[in-house]
C-alpha cells in the first residue's frame, strides 16, 4: 500500500484525483506496475489508476491475464475498474478507503460477488483506509477552497 499511496500523492501533485494503484506479484510482492489517475491530463474517462496499472502490468507480462498478481489500490474500485479486475483474472484485490458514491466492490454495489463469473477475486478491504481517505479528503478540501476563492466567497 505504500507504493499505491505514493502514486496517489503524485496524482494530487499533478492535480488529478489522488488515487494510486500498483500491481504486485503474489509470489514475492514485487511491483510490476504502478499508476495514479490521469483522467484530466489524458482527457480520458477510463484513465483510472487501476486501469492504467493493469494495462502496464499486462504489457510487462505480455499477456492480458494477470493471474499470480494482486491489485493494490487506495480507493475501492468503481464498476469499470472492478469489472476490469475480474476480466484480467486478478486473483486478489486489496484496497484502502471505501467509495460511498462509486464503489462497486462493497459500498454501492458488489460487482465481484455476482454468481456465475468464470473467475473469483479475493478481496481485502480497509487496508490503511484512514490514510487513503485522508489524502482524498485533503485534495477535495483544497479544491473546494480554491473554487470559493475564485468566486469571491
Amino acid at each position: 500500500m505504500d507504493a499505491a499511496l505514493e502514486q496517489a500523492a503524485l496524482g494530487a501533485r499533478a492535480d488529478e484525483v489522488p488515487v494510486g494503484a500498483v500491481v504486485v506479484t503474489l509470489s514475492d510482492g514485487r511491483i510490476i506496475s504502478s499508476a495514479h489517475d490521469e483522467k484530466m491530463s489524458l482527457k480520458d474517462p477510463t484513465a483510472h489508476a487501476e486501469i492504467l496499472a493493469m494495462r502496464r502490468a499486462a504489457f510487462a507480462f505480455g499477456d492480458w491475464r494477470l493471474e499470480g498478481c494482486a491489485l493494490v489500490v487506495t480507493l475501492e474500485p468503481c464498476a469499470m475498474c472492478a469489472g476490469a479486475t475480474l476480466l484480467a483474472r486478478v486473483p486478489l484485490l486489496i484496497y484502502g478507503a471505501e467509495s460511498p458514491k462509486f464503489g462497486a466492490v462493497k459500498s454501492k454495489m458488489q460487482v465481484l460477488d455476482e454468481p456465475g463469473w468464470n473467475h473469483q477475486v479475493a478481496i481485502q478491504s480497509g487496508v490503511r483506509a484512514e490514510e487513503c481517505r485522508k489524502i482524498l479528503e485533503g485534495y477535495f478540501k483544497a479544491k473546494r477552497g480554491k473554487a470559493s476563492q475564485k468566486s469571491g466567497a
